[in-house]
């Protein structure tokens, strides 16, 4: 059965963080908030985990999974990032986009999407979820908290609670969340490509 935190969603306790970390380094599956929806992650290292959040999700093997960074200076480590794509990045993060991106060496190749090794890389801005990526000191492998067959991703932490309470180690309840995803938008080009239109206005993009 999985745990239950209640954490304030401007002032996010310091211990109910620390315990969340310990979970994740331990190889826990977790659900957690974001500046758009709730999210499902763990530890980018572990299969397992990974192989739980796949069959939580319904997903496949091509499925494109996000890396949740603290700030842009992570990006670097896990994606080859050009100027061009870095001066977007710099005008648009913190924010609700995910930018796909050609992944380095430093990425197991389990979350590789395609032929071309890409992955999805975001900096979200969101408290909670800040503040657990700072703690943790790396990124967290993530994907939007939609369920198989549902339109929606679920976003009222008492419904998780008795839908997943089996099937993940933490529910974070940073209270009532969105149902838009990010805007997806594939930055491995010169010139970027909307791939889903979401809660981020992808009209701000432009080859600067």
């Amino acid at each position: 059965m999985s745990q239950y935190f209640s954490v304030h969603p401007e002032n996010p306790q310091k211990r109910l963080i620390s315990q969340a970390v310990e979970i994740i380094k331990q190889g826990g599956v977790v659900v957690f908030p974001t500046d758009t929806a709730y999210a499902i992650g763990c530890h980018i290292g572990d299969k397992d985990a990974l192989d739980r959040i796949r069959r939580v999700r319904g997903l496949d093997e091509k499925h494109l999974f996000t890396l949740v960074c603290r700030d842009l200076s992570e990006l670097g480590t896990y994606a080859k990032v050009n100027n061009i794509a870095f001066r977007q990045l710099r005008a648009h993060t913190p924010g609700a986009f995910t930018f796909v991106l050609e992944a380095t060496k430093e990425v197991p190749r389990r979350l590789h999407s395609g032929k071309r090794k890409q992955i999805g890389m975001r900096v979200p801005n969101n408290p909670i979820l800040l503040d657990l990526l700072g703690e943790l000191g790396e990124p967290m492998v993530s994907s939007t908290l939609l369920m198989p067959g549902d339109e929606f991703p679920l976003n009222e932490p008492w419904d998780m609670r008795d839908i997943l309470e089996h099937h993940v180690d933490l529910i974070i309840d940073g209270g009532y969340a969105g149902i838009e995803e990010t805007t997806v938008i594939d930055l491995s080009d010169e010139v970027p490509k909307l791939i889903r239109q979401g809660k981020g206005d992808f009209s701000d993009f432009s080859v600067a």
